[in-house]
Order: structure tokens, then C-alpha cells, then sequence
């Protein structure tokens, strides 16, 4: 079995990747990347695999077996990205897919999920054994602010009371490697969140309890967190998709009560007191 995985070079293409080695033999891993030269790190084989180069990607797919398909980074060149990788996979006769998408895509108000249902519906009409990865919301993407709000004194954001059932890039990529090595998961669509839900007010009252310091949570309109995203140097696009998902996290877009994470990593995921500590140790 030899499987490859694209985003190779990406946060949770590197720690999937370093969680395969512990199941199967290096040999057995080809890590897909635009840029060989960022791979070279992974202690794997490496080939090039552009999305807008179909002519890499047929290279990249000879000899595969399995493909682990980490949905892209390019929001809005997604489907056909993904379209193009999957094509590719057909032609060099891959055996089967896993396909990370989003939590509840097919019903989620994200505007994230129809480039997903696009890729799902791609995936259908392949004829190719596949596994669709619903994931949930990274701690991470919340996490990362963390330094920033105790220097700042206050965690922002537009969530609301939206309950968030996220969980750490490593218990996704357990949960995928899980599958990729077991049995049992061909033609499954899993949704994947936490196990615990927590709000903003929480996790401020989390990090505040940790450093011993007053770190509230202040809940600001939607375009009001858009302006503070940009004055920090986040860019003006990006700025305001972040405020417009925690909007959607305050109507419950980011919640699920399901257990199918766990089940599949064969423990609990990881507390949301462990990623805060994580943050601030940086």
C-alpha cells in the first residue's frame, strides 16, 4: 500500500504525516507538495503536485494506492482544484480517497461549505472507494489569538454564545490516519468534532485561570471585529470571512455533540485546557 498525501507542507499535512510514520513504513508515504524543496524535511519520497498543473499531478499519482486528499488552502479555487487532483486520481487508477471537508457541509451556513459539497459530489461521480472527513473547527484557529489577547487585556470576537465543539489539528490527523490504515471506513461520510463544546466567555475564562490575569471575552458586531482582524495586520478579505465565521459559530455553525472523532482516535480529544496551555507557552 502506498498512499500519498497532498498539503504535505501545510499545519495539518505535517503532523498527519509524522503520525503515519508511527503506523506504516516511511517507504510507504509519498508527500505531495508544489514546492519539493519544503518537503524535503518530511523523511519521505516526495513529488511535486500542483492543482494548476494537471501534468504534475498525473506524474505525482503513479503507483498510488490510497490517496489523502487535505482539502486546499485557495478558498474559491477549491472545487476545481480538487476536481483536478481527483481527475488525475482516476487516470492513475488510485484505489481510494480520503477527503477532509467541513462539519455538517451539506446543511452548514459557512461560506466554506459549497466548495466542499462540491468536492463531495466530484468524489461520488469518480467511481473512486472514498471517505469523507467532516472536520470540525481547529482549536487552533482561536488559539492562535491567545498571546494577542493577554497583551491586549480582552479576547474579541463576534461568536455570541455559540458553543464551539473544536478540536486540535493532531486529533484530526489521528482520526485520518486511523482511517487510512483501518478498516471498515470505505464509503462513510464521518462528522468530526470535539468531545467538550465551550463559548468565547469560556475559553476566556480558561485562559484568564491560567495566567492569573482578568482576560475577558468582549462579543463585538460583526464588522467592528473585522475592523480589529485588519488594524493587527490580518488582510481585509480574510478579515472579514474570520468575523463572518464567528457569526455563524454564534448560530450554532460550529457545534456538533457527536462522538465519531474519539471513536475513531480511540480516546478522548484534547481538552480545551491543554491547547490554551499549549498557546501560551507558544
Amino acid at each position: 500500500m502506498t498512499i500519498a498525501v497532498t498539503g504535505a507542507t501545510g499545519q495539518l499535512g505535517r503532523i498527519l504525516i509524522e503520525k503515519l510514520k508511527q503506523k506504516i513504513a516511511p517507504e510507504q508515504i509519498v508527500a505531495l507538495a508544489r514546492s519539493a524543496d519544503k518537503a524535503a524535511d518530511l523523511g519521505v519520497a516526495v513529488r511535486e503536485a500542483d492543482y494548476e498543473k494537471p501534468d504534475t499531478l498525473d506524474r505525482a499519482l503513479a503507483g498510488i494506492d490510497t490517496l489523502m486528499l487535505i482539502s486546499s488552502s485557495e478558498v474559491g479555487k477549491r472545487a476545481t482544484q480538487h476536481q483536478n487532483i481527483i481527475d488525475a486520481a482516476k487516470k492513475a487508477g488510485v484505489k481510494r480517497i480520503v477527503y477532509t471537508s467541513l462539519l455538517h457541509a451539506d446543511t452548514s451556513a459557512l461560506s466554506l461549505a459549497p466548495e466542499h459539497v462540491q468536492t463531495e459530489t466530484a468524489l461520488e461521480k469518480s467511481g473512486i472507494v472514498h471517505t469523507v472527513l467532516r472536520n470540525g473547527w481547529y482549536t487552533e484557529n482561536y488559539a492562535v489569538s491567545i498571546p494577542g489577547a493577554v497583551q491586549a487585556g480582552a479576547f474579541v470576537g463576534s461568536a455570541g454564545d455559540g458553543r464551539i465543539s473544536s478540536a486540535t489539528r493532531a486529533d484530526f490527523a489521528e482520526a485520518a490516519v486511523a482511517v487510512l490504515t483501518g478498516n471498515g471506513h470505505d464509503g462513510k461520510t464521518y462528522e468530526l468534532a470535539g468531545d467538550d463544546s465551550y463559548t468565547l466567555t469560556e475559553l476566556a475564562a480558561e485562559i484568564s485561570r491560567q495566567t492569573g490575569k482578568d482576560i475577558p471575552y468582549r462579543n463585538l458586531p460583526q464588522d467592528e471585529y473585522a475592523a480589529v482582524l485588519k488594524s493587527v495586520g490580518v488582510p481585509e478579505a480574510f478579515a472579514g470571512a474570520l468575523a463572518a465565521f464567528d457569526v455563524d459559530a454564534a448560530n450554532g455553525a460550529l457545534f456538533h455533540d457527536g462522538h465519531a472523532l474519539s471513536g475513531l482516535i480511540g480516546r478522548p480529544t484534547t481538552p480545551l485546557a491543554d491547547a490554551v496551555a499549549a498557546a501560551l507557552k507558544g
